[in-house]
């Protein structure tokens, strides 16, 4: 029949319309290649591997052994001035970290060039050199301590000596991460706030602070880090008191002294599941806050 032709498909393109289309494999890890695998390798040759050490020293004692070692009352007066100081001090820097990068994001004066590169002087400064400097300051006959100590205010060779020093190290945490995403934030969004009537307060609790809150809590958890395993800066001006002003860092360095290899790989455990934590907690909570911020209203 002449209609027979017409029916008849071109060649090769039943062929074609019959085969499905083949459907990609899915990874288990997504795109698997050259560059995720080598940084998977170098983040365990360089992290995993040396911090998993600590785990498998401690493995080799006993449970008792182990729990005597990191609830021993005296180091337990360190934890308590280690994990304490060092909350305190991030919360100084939580607030006044935000202050600094918002005046290095939102004005302009002489001399802020300077400011902004004072910001980094404790990342470049060797901690020994701010823990002597700090203490040559605050002493009792320091630039600052001669005139504190007779009004009862004693900084040096004492708790808030190390607060001092832990707030010090742990300001460009807060700030380096601030002040990138004040400067993103739109002044725009602000002026249209003002226009329909917000106050600052209203302005910056319901327009700015949703931005940078999960910048506050990176940098809060920088800091909080850095100040529980920070040793140098606080060695100096803390006293070295046992029960009073001893942290933590300096315990294992009294076990490594004392060939304790064991107790101090313990006590070393312990720093690194609570900092481990305290970066996760963080992490999901900035989690969260994204998907709150970006769900439909």
């Amino acid at each position: 029949m002449a209609h027979g032709s017409i029916l008849q498909p071109q060649d090769g393109a039943g062929d074609t319309a019959s085969v499905a289309p083949r459907r990609k494999r899915k990874r288990v890890l997504p795109g698997f290649h050259l560059t995720l695998g080598y940084s998977l390798f170098y983040l365990g040759l360089l992290v995993l591997i040396p911090l998993s050490t600590l785990f498998f020293k401690a493995a080799g004692m006993s449970w008792d052994a182990f729990v005597t070692a990191v609830s021993a009352p005296r180091v337990m007066a360190t934890y308590r001035i280690t994990f304490g100081a060092s909350l305190i001090a991030a919360l100084i820097n939580l607030v006044f970290g935000l202050l600094v990068a918002w005046v290095l994001v939102r004005y302009k004066f002489p001399g802020k060039r300077i400011v902004d590169a004072l910001v980094d002087l404790p990342f470049a400064l060797p901690t020994a050199v701010a823990g002597i400097a700090l203490t040559a300051l605050l002493a009792g006959n320091g630039w600052v301590g001669q005139f504190l100590e007779p009004l009862g205010i004693k900084l040096a060779y004492a708790p808030a000596g190390i607060v001092v020093a832990l707030t010090f190290i742990g300001l460009p945490f807060v700030v380096r991460t601030v002040q990138p995403v004040l400067q993103d934030v739109e002044k725009e969004l602000e002026e249209a706030a003002a226009s329909l009537g917000a106050s600052r307060w209203q302005t910056f609790r319901r327009v700015l602070f949703p931005a940078i809150a999960p910048a506050l809590l990176t940098g809060f958890a920088m800091a909080f880090a850095r100040a529980v395993g920070e040793y140098g800066s606080v060695v100096f001006i803390a006293g070295n008191m046992p029960m009073i002003s001893e942290i933590t860092p300096l315990i294992i360095l009294i076990k490594l002294e004392q060939f304790d290899y064991a107790g101090a790989s313990a006590v070393a455990v312990v720093l690194l599941v609570v900092s481990f934590l305290m970066l996760l907690a963080i992490n999901a909570l900035q989690a969260w806050q994204r998907r709150l911020t970006s769900a439909p209203t």
